[in-house]
């Protein structure tokens, strides 16, 4: 029998090749298949051609900002239930808000704290199974 980990593909969106690094060895242990953009454009393509199951997002990137591509994502028919996760150094609760009117499915500061996260990924990939 195959866990959630095991058949989910999680696309990472930022712009720090040190965070991106680090979250696709975290995930990965845990059996996850990791795509990878470092600039907005590159994930927006990579998101609508790959279709993963999840998307963790940074804000604060050059060109388009974060909230822009999870605005322009949640327009596109196939990725409207796809969950999207906001990690980012814009904690203010403005920016929390901001993140809910554009359609993020939960907003989590960095530095991350990874149990955390892991747990946020397993309970947004099971509520979209459910969906």
């Amino acid at each position: 029998m195959t866990t959630q980990s095991e058949s989910s593909k999680i696309l990472i969106i930022d712009d720090d090749p040190l965070i991106l690094r680090l979250m696709d060895e975290v995930l990965k242990t845990k059996g996850y298949e990791i795509l990878i953009a470092s600039e907005a454009a590159s994930g927006l393509e990579m998101a609508i051609k790959k279709n993963p199951d999840l998307i963790i997002l940074d804000v604060m990137m050059p060109i388009i900002n974060g909230y822009n591509i999870c605005r322009l994502l949640k327009k596109e028919v196939g990725m409207r239930d796809v969950p999207i996760i906001f990690l980012t150094c814009r904690s203010e609760e403005d920016d929390r808000r901001i993140g809910e009117q554009v359609g993020a499915d939960a907003y989590l500061p960095k530095p991350f704290n990874t149990p955390d996260l892991l747990l946020k990924i397993e309970e947004l990939l099971k509520s979209r199974v459910r969906r």
